[in-house]
């Protein structure tokens, strides 16, 4: 098996992001957090989220960063930052977001989202003019304690949109 290597995604890795999102995110909160949404929703935003069209548009975003963790052309996770967009009285398009953190049950452990999240931070840090941001959904505590650790406190609560079901989310700031 050969190494691991962090590199920025390219339009040609968008069917593998998107297969890779969309199983991790059942994964992570339907089979994971046991999450009940309703079937046409999920899939509505899985869709949405995660089909190829969809994922080329969000690769070609101005002003966003991607990078993926790729192993012999298989993708184990990726991280998107990018302008924010979270629902908050003080947050400004200028400042950044980290918009996604995926990493595959399969390589969970092997330290790729610290990896991202650190590569993510620099990132985002040189290409905003003010705090930095990222909303978590509220029963994800071991994510909530990983931000913490990395200066991040709650500042805010919405609720993230799932097809018409809709996922209490906690608004993280950094600085």
């Amino acid at each position: 098996m050969t190494e691991i290597v962090i590199r920025p995604a390219r339009p040609e890795d968008a069917a593998a992001l998107g297969a890779l999102g969309r199983q991790t995110f059942i994964d992570t909160f339907v089979e994971g957090f046991g999450i009940p949404y309703p079937k046409a929703d999920l899939n509505a935003f899985l869709d949405a989220s995660f089909d190829l069209e969809p994922t080329l548009k969000k690769l070609a975003e101005p002003d966003c960063a991607w990078w993926v963790a790729d192993r012999d052309g298989e993708l184990l996770a990726f991280a998107n930052a990018g302008p924010n967009g979270l629902p908050h009285p003080e947050a400004r398009p200028s400042h950044m977001e980290l918009r996604r953190l995926y990493v595959s049950r399969a390589a969970q452990g092997l330290g790729l989202g610290t990896r991202l999240l650190k590569l993510s931070l620099d990132w985002m840090q040189t290409h905003t003019d003010g705090p930095l941001w990222i909303g978590v959904w509220s029963g994800n505590d071991k994510a909530q304690r990983l931000y913490a650790a990395y200066g991040f406190e709650k500042a805010g609560e919405y609720d993230y949109p799932v097809g018409a079901w809709r996922d209490h989310e906690f608004i993280l700031r950094r600085g």
